[in-house]
Parts: C-alpha cells; structure tokens; sequence
C-alpha cells in the first residue's frame, strides 16, 4: 500500500510538471507571436529541463518553437551567427524526434526554416562585408558552412572577409581547411534575368533555369564559367603566414602558387617583399643590441645574415622584370636592394635600362 501511494505520488508530480511545462510554452508562444523573441527564449530556456520526459510530440512543439524563436532573433542581427547555429540545432531536433514519433507535423516546415535562415544569414554576411564589417561577415559565412557543409562557397567567403579583417589566425584556419578538402571554386553558374525585378539570379542546373524560363518568370539566359581559385587560396595563406610573422610557412606556400603557375608575378614579388621582411626584422634586432663585446659578435652575424637574406631577394625581382619588364614596382624594390649591398654596377645597369 505504501509503495503504491509513492507510485501515485510521483505519476501526480509529473503530471503537475507536465501541464506547467505546457503552459510555460503557451506563454513562450504568445510572446513569440507578440513579437517579443528575447523575453519568449527566455522562458524556453528555463523550461526546457522539463522536457526531456515528455513525449515525442512534445519535444517536437516545443523545439518548433525555440527554432523558431532564434530564427527571428538571427534574422533580427540580434547575435545573428550563434543564434543561427542554435536554430539548427532545435530544427534538428524536430526531425529527431518526428522521425522517432512517425508523427510529421512539422518537418517540412522545420526544413524551410531551415533554408530561409540560411539564405538570410548568407544576405547578412554580404551586407556587412558591403558595410566593411569583414569580421561579423567572416563569422556568419563560417556558421553558415558549418550548417551546411557541402557548401564550401561560404568557407571561403569566410577565409576572403578574415584576411580583410586582419584577423590571420582565422584567415589560416579556413584557407587551411579549404586546402584539406581540395576547393577549387572552379565551376559554371546557370543565370537568368528575374522579369520583375529585373535581377539575375541562379539557378542550381540548366534545366531548374529552363523550367523558370517556360513558366515566364525569366528570361536571357546566361551561362558563366568560374575559374579556379586555387591560387587565390594559396597566395592569401601565404600572406596570412607573412603577417603572422611564420615566414618558413608562407614561403613554403608561396612556392606551391609558383608550381601552379611559374608566370605569377604576385607571388614572385610577394616572396621578395619577405626576403624584405626578413631583413627588416633582422635590422630591427640588430638595432638593439649593446657595445658589448658578446653583443657586437652577435651583430657581426646578423649583419652578415642580414645581406644574405636581402641578395636572396634579388631572383625573385629579376623574374617579374623577364615577365614584364616595365614593372615599376619590381624595378623600384630592386635598386633598393642594389643600393643596400652596395651593388653599384648592377643598380647603374638598371637604372640606364629605365
């Protein structure tokens, strides 16, 4: 008798907890639909310990409505790169849970939710790239490829606005990841004009473009090859690893933009530019050393290495000069570097030649 009363006592606890938990989120609801998300996620958020025990269906409103309720805030901006993170997180748990019910409510419209948020949140990132937001760009277009991965355009729109940020360790991470799965970005984008808005936009296949076309939604059709950006990716990590001061690792990378194109004059120039660097620091250490005895044996070594590391400098000008000879840059950096080592026939040679 006495364990039957605890049993009974327990089954009228959850059913308490359970109708709390309901009325919670018809407040939650109501809050929502006032358009008051923040106070609305709050009351979510301590409510959903109590959910764990309720029934598939349950979980399933619930996570509905939290999806939703940080789909608005991201759309908002209000925290917009976690908030998205989060909203999927909770339409995940939709198909979770609908799938483990066999009750589909609301998976279909999880599932475009899921698409909107994305497509804002891919809007959002270039807006603040527009704006010269590159840091909040670069850590939308990164969520955004987190969420869908197969999407790696958005991966590299990341890497693009980190560098314009100066932020190099997030700059390295993405390029080093678009390294790893091989991107390329090379490919062919199906276009058309949107008769209304007079826009182009894309389409995913030519026969998606045809369908609009024929439905009278679209006309001149347009299609545009994408080149590769391999380069592109590789000669960014290099100067990402240049700014960071890594030089072993840009020059490394460097070398294997020259492999994919020995004719590229940027890398050539850029892996000069850090030869440059290189004797720059190496000046700058040298700069404070004492009078020491210790001290100006060291500044002997590093005034030698200094000249060998500004000499090392040269080929690489030389070549931009065989691949475009009137390139004022080159010519200008390397009477410079003549003029330092005190190369006086060579710098006369080519200023005569100017």
């Amino acid at each position: 008798m006495k364990n039957n009363l605890i049993m009974l006592s327990c089954l009228l606890l959850i059913n308490i907890g359970a109708f709390a938990q309901k009325d919670q989120i018809k407040e939650a609801q109501t809050l929502f639909d006032k358009g008051k998300s923040e106070e609305s996620l709050v009351i979510l958020n301590k409510t959903e310990y109590l959910i764990l025990n309720a029934p598939d269906e349950d979980k399933s409103d619930f996570y509905f409505l939290k999806g939703n309720v940080l789909k608005d805030l991201a759309v908002k901006n209000i925290d917009a790169a976690n908030n998205f993170t989060l909203a999927s997180q909770s339409y995940q748990d939709v198909f979770l849970y609908e799938n483990e019910s066999g009750k589909f409510k609301f998976t279909v419209k999880a599932n475009m939710a899921l698409k909107e948020m994305k497509s804002s949140l891919v809007n959002g990132a270039m807006s603040d790239f527009n704006a010269g937001k590159f840091k909040e760009s670069a850590e939308k277009s990164y969520k955004v490829y987190l969420f869908d991965k197969k999407d790696t355009l958005n991966l590299y729109n990341a890497a693009a606005s980190s560098v314009n940020a100066k932020d190099y360790d997030s700059a390295i991470k993405y390029y080093e990841a678009l390294k790893k799965i091989n991107f390329s970005g090379k490919g062919v984008l199906y276009l058309a004009t949107n008769k209304k808005t007079k826009e182009e936009d894309l389409f995913v296949s030519p026969k998606a473009r045809e369908s609009a076309i024929l439905q009278g939604a679209y006309e001149k059709p347009r299609t545009e090859s994408v080149p590769s950006k391999k380069i592109e990716v590789n000669s960014n990590l290099a100067y990402s690893y240049m700014e960071k001061k890594d030089y072993a690792k840009a020059e490394s990378t460097y070398n294997y933009v020259l492999e994919l194109d020995p004719n590229y004059v940027d890398a050539y120039i850029n892996m000069a530019y850090l030869k440059l660097q290189m004797k720059k620091d190496l000046s700058d250490e040298i700069a404070t050393l004492g009078t020491s005895a210790a001290e100006m044996q060291k500044y002997d070594k590093l005034n030698a290495r200094k000249d060998d590391v500004a000499r090392s400098a040269i080929p690489y000008l030389k070549k931009v000069l065989t691949i475009e000879p009137k390139n004022a840059d080159a010519t200008k950096t390397l009477l410079g570097v003549y003029r330092s080592l005190d190369m006086t026939n060579e710098y006369n040679t080519l200023k005569s030649s100017m």
